[in-house]
């Protein structure tokens, strides 16, 4: 491991539990840019997002919020707001640029200084390995669909601890991987951009295969906690009592959350998940130890959340677009309720309390909320720019309202440990591109300027009394 400048405790690991710890969090792909600098090799968002249509607005991440040269600004940001944790994810191809074999030094560094430069400002710097920007070579040999990524990801998590894990003690391995193996692999609609069906559930086994794998070399790198970030949701049905109602709400949980849960949890797949997704019976997938490998694989489990689903079987068989990221479910439709935020999505602070205490309890694991924020329609609405600041008095009421049900799942008894708020920056948002803002702070895409919003001083607020 490198000797690092820093000298204070170390390794930053996971809270002691004793009170609430706020923070925020970003993603490579999104705020970086510099895809083609120090030797970064492609990712499937670089390639999907030159597919013509995939991204809303035709834009993609290569300059995003060019945080790979402000990364120092972007630290003060975070330091500004007072909170103790900033996440942060390694971008697989800046480090392996074709996913397994040569290492780049260069991306390794810039990682080194941007955890360095948390640890001076007083932040624990909390990474993530994989928030989907998977080396294009591995998707050209298969991707998430074939064992040896899950293997190439345990190596790639060698390295990365190997050059951080004296510094960095709290790892998680994958973000949202239901998002990984099913929009991008079912639905179609997030990189690879592939319409596989059933095939997809080959890749959530993967996922999960590659995250116990690469939890194995975290530790035997080192002390370190590690856990998991899972957007798993509340599901809520319109309709009940009938044998379709129940049969897409049973489908959907499974796919959405037993899918994660019980192998962690049990080592298995229920048989209500193999009932719509027989793959994750195959023996040719499921190799022998696979499952007990997964077991207990977390130290702890991150919860992101933005809003609760509310099926309901589809009127006349026509079925929701995004059932297509349910492989193998009842065709089902959803219904959104007000008020919503500007993507669309559901605002209902009592999901995330709910969530929280049944994860707690299901795991028996601490629990990180690990995302929670608000696209909210920003200057794009002239009244909410008040001297030139974004006044985001929705998005505000939004955070007020989600960290309340946190603290109140943690009164019942869960074991929360940490609210982070998605995001700092305006940044790439996946295939919505730049046409929707979830951030703190306010990025000018002329000049990259940054502008902190009303609500990252009120974040800081409640920091600051947090603090005492």
């Amino acid at each position: 491991m490198r000797t690092s400048a820093y000298t204070g405790p170390l390794p930053v690991r996971l809270p002691d539990g004793s009170r609430l710890e706020l923070g925020t969090a970003t993603a490579s792909y999104q705020i970086e840019g510099a895809v083609a600098e120090d030797g970064r090799g492609p990712s499937i968002w670089d390639t999907f997002t030159e597919r013509p249509g995939a991204v809303r607005d035709a834009s993609s991440g290569e300059t995003a919020c060019d945080s790979y040269h402000r990364w120092r600004e972007d630290a003060d940001l975070v330091a500004g707001l007072g909170v103790e944790w900033y996440r942060f994810s390694i971008a697989w191809p800046r480090v392996v640029p074709a996913g397994t074999g040569a290492v780049e030094p260069r991306g390794l560094d810039y990682y080194d200084r941007l955890v360095d430069g948390l640890l001076e400002r007083g932040v624990k710097p909390t990474a993530t390995l994989y928030h989907w920007d998977l080396p294009q070579p591995l998707e050209d040999a298969g991707g998430w669909l074939v064992r040896e990524t899950a293997e190439a990801f345990a190596d790639y998590a060698a390295v990365v601890a190997e050059r951080l894990g004296d510094r960095v003690g709290a790892w998680a391995t994958l973000n949202e991987p239901w998002c990984a193996a099913y929009l991008g692999y079912a639905a179609g609609v997030h990189a690879p951009g592939r319409r596989e069906g059933g095939a997809a559930h080959r890749a959530a086994h993967h996922l999960m295969l590659g995250h116990a794998l690469a939890a194995e070399r975290l530790r035997a790198a080192g002390p370190c906690d590690v856990g998991v970030v899972l957007n798993l949701a509340p599901i809520w049905p319109e309709t009940t009592g009938e044998a379709g109602a129940d049969a897409v709400t049973d489908a959907i949980d499974a796919l959405r959350n037993r899918v994660w849960l019980d192998p962690l949890v049990d080592g298995a797949y229920d048989e209500g998940l193999l009932a719509v997704a027989p793959e994750l019976g195959d023996t040719d997938l499921v190799h022998p130890g696979d499952l007990e490998a997964v077991q207990g694989s977390a130290d702890w489990v991150g919860l992101n959340y933005y809003t609760p689903v509310r099926p309901t079987p589809a009127a006349g068989g026509a079925a929701h677009p995004e059932g297509g990221a349910y492989p193998g479910a009842p065709a089902f439709d959803l219904v959104v309720r007000e008020p919503i935020t500007d993507i669309g999505w559901e605002i209902d602070a009592s999901g995330l309390e709910e969530l929280v205490r049944t994860t707690a309890e299901r795991t028996g694991l601490p629990v990180l909320v690990m995302e929670n924020g608000a696209a909210m329609a920003d200057a794009k609405v002239a009244d909410n720019v008040v001297d030139g600041v974004v006044d985001d008095q929705d998005r505000v009421a939004y955070l007020s309202d989600h960290l309340a049900a946190t603290r109140a799942a943690r009164d019942a008894g869960a074991d929360v440990r940490a609210y982070v708020v998605w995001t700092l920056l305006d940044n790439f948002e996946w295939a919505e591109g730049y046409t929707k803002t979830f951030g703190l702070v306010h990025i000018d895409s002329s000049d990259q300027a940054r502008t902190p919003k009303a609500s990252y001083h009120w974040v800081a607020e409640v920091a600051r009394e947090a603090r005492g």
